[in-house]
């Protein structure tokens, strides 16, 4: 049997190298382009991992653990969903129920992402507080999590959204195209070891490079799907009572008549100046035109024709009798 040093002697380098790059192709098409959402959740995970919050191991890079590896690849009755959900809601406290919303979150698992505390004013003057909050949460613990929160006000939530999307497609692609490369990582691998010439290790050298940096930002991209679908993001609005509690007397409500009454006067004054904004902008400079070209030049023309006519219709004068001497 021939060595592997003849076999490598008798094929030409470089086309082992050919073949393998070739093979490689399907792996070399650039991951998927990655939202302003997405961005915000990749932002969030560094957060996740400063606050000591345990993220999901990464992928060996080692062939001796793809066997490993392959078993955390979502089956065909697996589906990997990211869940997040938006709420606004009407509460007595806002400082209050954030901190409540923030301790929920700790003791489920996750962690504050952003906080927000700040004042308004109502039409009467008078400042009340309002909050902002965004937390993540272990997926499994959505719902229960949303029923707490909004447990919190005495009222439905003013605005209540639930996204989920699909990525399983994008995560199977994903595994496919890591497989083929680690596949031409080993095989490049095996060439530069029974690579001799400097032109020859150099050159596999720099293939094998681009691979690895390929399985890298494929790996990335994985370990990011992985925890957005681990950990789902609640972002709640909370409002004072006060900013939106009218004032009733028995079933009247004087101060929903007035604002409406002020919303109708503000439509009048607003549809007043528009009019009046075409008029002196686009009427009037479009009048004087047609004043200057048209009416103009007709009216001169009319009174020519007009003394023409005249002229015309004047009977002519007898001739005066001779005088007598």
């Amino acid at each position: 049997m021939k060595s592997n040093h003849d076999i490598f002697s008798r094929v030409p380098i470089f086309v082992l190298i050919a073949a393998l790059f070739v093979s490689a192709c399907a792996a070399r098409a650039p991951a998927p382009p990655m939202s302003a959402e997405k961005g915000m959740y990749h932002e969030e995970y560094d957060v996740a991992t400063d606050r000591g919050f345990a993220p999901v191991p990464e992928q060996p890079a080692s062939p001796q653990g793809a066997a490993e590896y392959a078993s955390t690849k979502p089956s065909s009755s697996e589906r990997m969903v990211i869940k997040n959900a938006t709420l606004s809601l009407i509460v007595k406290d806002p400082p209050a129920a954030m901190e409540t919303i923030a301790k929920l979150a700790e003791e489920m698992g996750g962690f504050v992402v952003s906080a927000n505390l700040y004042k308004t004013e109502t039409s009467s003057g008078k400042e009340i507080p309002q909050a902002s909050i965004t937390i993540r949460i272990p997926a499994e613990k959505l719902n229960q999590a949303l029923d707490e929160i909004k447990a919190l006000s005495k009222e439905l939530p003013q605005r209540e959204n639930l996204t989920s999307q699909d990525i399983t497609a994008e995560y199977t692609d994903l595994d496919s195209r890591l497989r083929n490369l680690k596949r031409a990582e080993e095989q490049l691998q095996e060439i530069l070891d029974q690579a001799y010439s400097t032109e020859d290790v150099l050159s596999v050298y720099q293939q094998l490079t681009q691979v690895r940096e390929q399985i890298e930002v494929i790996e990335g991209q994985m370990k990011y799907y992985r925890e957005a679908v681990a950990l789902s993001s609640i972002s709640v609005e909370l409002i004072a009572e006060e900013a939106v509690e009218p004032l009733t007397i028995g079933q009247w409500k004087p101060v929903g008549v007035a604002r409406d009454a002020l919303q109708a006067l503000i439509n009048a004054v607003q549809f007043l100046l528009n009019v009046a904004i075409w008029v002196v902008i686009f009427v009037l400079p479009v009048l004087l035109l047609a004043y200057v070209i048209f009416f103009i030049p007709l009216r001169a023309l009319w009174r020519v024709l007009r003394r023409r006519r005249q002229l015309k219709s004047k009977p002519a004068e007898p001739p005066s009798p001779p005088t007598v001497t």
